[in-house]
């Protein structure tokens, strides 16, 4: 009986040391490839007459490239988001480049969330310090979860890429978190697709009101999500 216990003691411990080779190992393939890929990728994206070019001459390929390329960045949360968004609008206009950023968003997330839903709360930790993952604890218990997290994705300024990972860990279904990402992240996607779209065709006037306007909401989103980890936080508590 002893025998089994330590054979399943030793499984056991195995699995955890397995699990903690494979965190590792994602880490440090994450922070190569954000470097080797990510870096230039946003380069690339960032001189816009040339990532236009480059989406051109690749065709129709150029689109599933790009939606490649928006899975990336929502895996790889080292890589931000928003100058992918730009170039989307202004390599292939406000709509098609909302739709492609979208349809990228919402694949991506759920990659996500599958593999945090197989590595759990260590995966998160990555990528992520505890300070700010210990601001969205208050998930895990939380009875109105999907009106939250729609909330949450819906506010323009808020910390997308951590909500990404996080709520992996709470127990929303896969469905419904696949329908909260793939509306709900829309006005924020909008805006910078619409900005960039403006600065295409060169109307930069439009650019400057849109992305001023995008910074105030922001600002305005990141004030409301704060009051809201800190309103259900101390609630948990009391």
């Amino acid at each position: 009986m002893s025998t089994q216990n330590e054979e399943r003691h030793l499984t056991t411990e195995q699995k955890k040391i397995i699990s903690v080779i494979v965190l590792v190992l994602f880490l440090g393939f994450s922070a190569l490839v954000a470097w080797f890929i990510g870096k230039p990728m946003i380069s690339l994206v960032s001189e816009p007459e040339k990532f236009r070019a480059w989406v051109e001459s690749r065709g129709n390929w150029g689109r599933f490239i790009f939606i490649g390329m928006m899975m990336f960045q929502v895996l790889i949360a080292l890589v931000p988001g928003e100058p992918l968004e730009i170039g989307a609008g202004y390599a292939f206009g406000a709509v098609e480049g909302t739709i492609l950023c979208v349809i990228g968003v919402t694949l991506g997330s759920l990659l996500v969330f599958g593999l945090v839903r197989r590595f759990g709360m260590r995966l998160v930790e990555v990528f992520f310090d505890t300070g700010r993952i210990k601001q969205l604890k208050f998930l895990q218990n939380e009875k109105r979860l999907d009106l939250i997290t729609f909330l949450v994705f819906f506010l323009p300024g808020t910390p997308k890429d951590l909500l990404t990972y996080f709520v992996g860990v709470t127990d929303i279904k896969a469905s419904k978190f696949m329908l909260i990402v793939s509306v709900a992240r829309l006005p924020s996607i909008i805006t910078s697709t619409v900005g960039g779209s403006a600065l295409g065709i060169k109307r930069y006037e439009l650019a400057a009101i849109v992305f001023g306007v995008t910074v105030v909401i922001s600002l305005l989103g990141l004030f409301i999500y704060n009051r809201i980890c800190k309103h259900r936080a101390k609630k948990d508590k009391d």
